[in-house]
């Protein structure tokens, strides 16, 4: 077989005791074997984990890198959203474009081939994050492929004019369209006119949820509930959800079936619930963060995520993905094998099915999207940090990072 493309000794995390090679031809996987011959370029991976990448299933990329713009004191959520929305009063499409890529391009760097980032929508903003996504959307689709979902950050029935903007854009090609209830005066109407776009438009839905530590205002069940009353099981998505750090096991125990029956997915973002709950506590701070890998074990699926970068929101990031994991493994007290390659599920596998990603695994007859770590196994990617090589998109380099090398002293054997 006439090949375009040869990847020799690729250890795949399926079997990373076995070496195989992969085979390319038009940009899609035609063959794998333990030895192929074929006189065309090739890459020599050398026993390196072979992944299909990273998927980060939870972003902002219109309001990154906006920290030296904004003022912040307490570190409170209420004063994330606050300087963000003053923030906002100056973007442009040409500056939001401009943060948004340099975000993206470090995802890139970092492996990430697929990624579903959120866009504020509001009288105030306009479409202009939604016109700057959508082209870098088209700029980066050689690199990654990137799910737009558009949602109303300070509200809907308190903000007028934001529900003929979530609907334009969902006419314009918004991918999804997300809420955000604790924001509104009116969660459980937001939730149910959410649905009803979603509906309209035959799109998939991801809220931002129950951020906060009290168990006692949680909009968790009225999602549920409307999940099955549509029928929209397995495509719909709740973010932070903090709240559900905040339960006991029993009570715990109660919403993870709640979320597996409805068929909700949990995305936690370790980074940003981290640095803001538990921002009133004196002593014995919370963590904050829920624990995503104890849904599992009740049929939830879930994915950790990047969420913000350089703004308010959280301060710091670089959109390793694997550094999000293994944040989380600390933070969980995760130090097992199987509980560290579930970590890297988290943010592969995993958050490619919570956005029903199709053809995502390495396989034949997929598409030659992988990245390569410079590991042999996913449980010593997460507690090595380790970091990608190169990787491709649909048969084509996307990115290369060699790895470091140390220069030894010569030595004078005069």
């Amino acid at each position: 077989m006439s090949l375009d493309l040869l990847f020799k000794k690729v250890r795949l995390a399926s079997d990373p005791t076995q070496r195989v090679d992969i085979g390319v031809k038009g940009g899609v996987i035609v063959d794998m074997a333990p030895r192929l011959h074929c006189d065309c370029p090739t890459e020599h991976v050398g026993g390196h984990l072979v992944t299909s990448g990273f998927v980060d299933s939870h972003i902002h990329l219109d309001k990154s890198c906006i920290s030296s713009r904004c003022s912040c004191v307490t570190g409170t959520l209420q004063e994330a959203i606050s300087e963000t929305a003053k923030a906002k009063h100056n973007f442009t499409e040409e500056d939001i474009y401009a943060r948004g890529q340099r975000t993206l391009e470090k995802a890139i760097i970092q492996g990430t081939t697929a990624m579903r980032t959120h866009v504020e929508l509001d009288p105030r903003i306009g479409l202009k994050g939604f016109h700057a996504i959508r082209k870098l959307k088209r700029d980066y689709a050689w690199a990654i492929d990137l799910q737009i979902c558009v949602f109303p950050q300070e509200g809907l029935f308190n903000d007028p004019g934001t529900d003929e903007l979530l609907w334009q854009a969902c006419e314009a090609g918004a991918d999804l369209i997300g809420g955000c209830p604790y924001t509104d005066t009116e969660p459980k109407q937001q939730i149910a006119r959410i649905f009803d776009i979603a509906h309209h438009f035959d799109i998939d839905i991801d809220f931002h949820l129950d951020f906060n530590l009290d168990p006692s205002k949680s909009d968790l069940a009225e999602v549920c509930q409307q999940t099955k009353a549509h029928g929209y099981g397995g495509r719909v998505a709740a973010g932070h959800v903090t709240q559900l750090s905040a339960l006991p096991p029993k009570a715990f125990e109660t919403e993870a079936h709640r979320l597996a029956d409805a068929g909700v997915a949990l995305t936690v973002l370790p980074s940003t619930d981290l640095f803001l709950m538990g921002r009133d506590a004196t002593h014995s701070v919370p963590r904050g963060v829920t624990l995503v890998h104890r849904l599992l074990k009740h049929g939830v699926n879930g994915s950790l995520a990047t969420n913000n970068v350089l703004n308010p929101f959280t301060p710091f990031g670089d959109c390793s993905l694997i550094r999000m994991a293994n944040l989380y493994a600390n933070i969980a007290q995760i130090g097992d094998e199987a509980g560290l390659e579930a970590c890297f599920d988290l943010v592969s596998s995993r958050p490619a099915a919570l956005m029903n990603k199709k053809r995502y695994e390495i396989a034949i007859g997929n598409p030659a999207t992988l990245i390569a770590l410079d590991t042999e196994n996913k449980a010593s990617a997460i507690a090595e940090l380790a970091q990608p090589l190169f990787g491709y998109k649909d048969g084509r380099k996307s990115f290369t990072r060699p790895r470091a090398t140390l220069r030894q002293p010569e030595t004078n054997h005069a």
